[in-house]
């Protein structure tokens, strides 16, 4: 009887086999085609960087801010400053962003009236950069713009906790929700990589997002009104992670609002406003919460965003580019690589 249900046994486990390598085959060919589409996106990026190593969205706008995106989706695909196939551009965008480094910390220029998202992007940048860089006399040179440019945030939040596209001194104590969340990621990033940054500032900025959400679990525009935002809202929940606010009042009432208004309960075909911005933020959001749940979401996401990539390689973008749109797309579908610790679970 032991051979008979020994055979069994196998024959079994030989039928159960057969049964999954069609779905192991079918993921294969999936990871395969999506790692196709970053490759010819990151190279069509290659050949859009300026001379002088920067990108620039659409009228040459958002240098700073395009170069310290485009840079982070080349360290994601695990490329560094000194391997790999985009090492040469992305020493070209430290040394461009360090260059724009300023003596009162902004990394940016003035006359940009949204320095704030170039500022809070190119910190994300540099922190990644600086976490991997084994030349002593640059790791100082990034840990000087680095702790500088924390100092600047400091001086630049308004009373009530949040940013502007400039600081507050110069907008008046403006503050706008989406300019708060890439300083937060930013902050939390220098943080990670070991500069000194004040509780108190992380603090201030969470009860201003407190202050903005509605009771709906919405985030306005502003801590003065201006709406929900469901873009805002996912990128607002996606900072809180980052701040260690995975399980809190706060973070729960915003995801219950994002599962109704951005996914599951709308379908990712949709193509609102802002929509790459939004799934930028909310990919974040989910890949941290692992699982099936992220499984099925970015399955789904990855479908439509490898629909849409243009023939020559990346995305197009009526909004702000496609340097802008091809770069958050290469780092939303490269988070499973794990390369960057502000992304990593």
């Amino acid at each position: 009887m032991k051979p008979k249900a020994s055979w069994r046994n196998f024959a079994a486990i030989l039928l159960l086999w057969m049964c999954i390598q069609p779905n192991v085959e079918t993921a294969v060919q999936a990871d395969e085609a999506v790692d196709d589409v970053v490759q010819q996106a990151l190279r069509y990026l290659v050949g859009q960087q300026k001379r002088q190593g920067y990108w620039e969205a659409e009228r040459g706008e958002y240098r700073v801010a395009m170069t310290a995106l485009v840079g982070t989706a080349m360290l994601a695909e695990g490329s560094t400053t000194t391997t790999g196939e985009f090492a040469e551009q992305i020493r070209k965008a430290v040394d461009y962003l360090l260059v724009m480094s300023r003596p009162n910390g902004l990394i940016g220029y003035s006359g940009d009236g949204h320095y704030t998202y170039g500022h809070g992007f190119s910190m994300v940048f540099l922190s990644q950069v600086y976490g991997e860089e084994e030349d002593e006399k640059r790791r100082e040179e990034i840990r000087d713009v680095l702790t500088n440019a924390v100092q600047f945030c400091a001086d630049a939040q308004t009373t009530r906790g949040g940013w502007g596209y400039v600081s507050a001194k110069e907008g008046n104590d403006f503050d706008e929700g989406s300019t708060c969340i890439t300083q937060v990621q930013g902050l939390r990033a220098c943080r990670n990589a070991g500069i000194p940054v004040s509780k108190e500032i992380i603090d201030r900025a969470i009860k201003y997002i407190d202050d903005c959400t509605t009771s709906k679990g919405g985030v306005q525009y502003s801590i003065k009104g201006g709406g929900e935002r469901p873009p805002i809202t996912a990128a607002a929940l996606a900072a809180l992670f980052n701040a260690g606010e995975y399980d809190t009042e706060l973070s729960r009432k915003m995801r219950a609002y994002c599962d109704e208004h951005i996914w599951p309960g709308k379908a990712l075909k949709s193509s609102s406003g802002h929509w790459h911005y939004m799934h930028f933020y909310y990919a974040q959001v989910i890949y941290r919460q692992g699982g099936d749940r992220w499984n099925k979401y970015s399955k789904e996401l990855q479908e439509k965003i490898l629909k849409e990539a243009n023939a020559g390689g990346g995305w197009s973008d009526r909004q702000i580019g496609s340097v802008y749109t091809t770069a958050i797309n290469c780092i939303v579908l490269q988070l499973d690589k794990g390369y960057l610790p502000i992304y990593q679970r």
